[in-house]
């Protein structure tokens, strides 16, 4: 293999993590309503796309540029959940379940979460749900305090997307305005 495929098969395989990593990105940008953003990453991801496959396209005379490009998809797919997951855009909703409410509603409070509190009865008596709002990043840090001080409760956590762009009830009127026994 000569220095000109070998050095065409790191640009391919480099090319493709860009755009792969990138698609990813726009993915998890798209779930979380970021259009804006979502269209940037795009862009740039179809530019890099076109130019890689015109290029093995090309010299399909070389068949370890197939190779190149396979090899560059995968390790793109890998290295964009690893970049996603470190960014963690997003906001998260984590719901605790437990038996031992003051304990982790002092722990929570303590710590300078918001949050909101549910009381209820289930099988092994007086229960808790707490629910807080926490950028994704703080999750895990979350969990730990909550785990901290009561081992034994329950989290599930929920991405969340704010619904802004959608008008509430009270943007609705009630009823026509009726003037001369007509409605406007």
């Amino acid at each position: 293999m000569s220095a000109s495929v070998a050095l065409t098969c790191v640009l391919i395989v480099l090319a493709r993590v860009t755009d792969v990593s990138l698609d990813t990105l726009r993915t998890a940008s798209i779930v979380q309503g970021r259009r804006g953003f979502s269209a940037a990453l795009g862009f740039f991801e179809a530019l890099i796309y076109i130019s890689v496959v015109a290029q093995v396209l090309r010299n399909f005379d070389h068949p370890v540029y197939a190779i190149a490009y396979a090899g560059g998809y995968a390790l793109g797919t890998y290295l964009g959940i690893v970049a996603e997951q470190h960014l963690a855009f997003g906001t998260q909703l984590a719901s605790f379940i437990t038996y031992k409410g003051g304990a982790v509603s002092e722990a929570l409070d303590g710590a300078g979460y918001p949050m909101a509190r549910v009381e209820g009865h289930a099988r092994r008596g007086d229960a808790s749900i707490f629910y807080v709002e926490v950028p994704r990043r703080r999750t895990r840090q979350l969990m730990r305090l909550a785990r901290a001080a009561d081992e034994g409760c329950s989290c599930v956590v929920n991405d969340l997307r704010l619904a802004t762009d959608v008008p509430g009830p009270r943007s609705q009127p009630a009823r026509p305005e009726v003037a001369g026994g007509k409605a406007r």
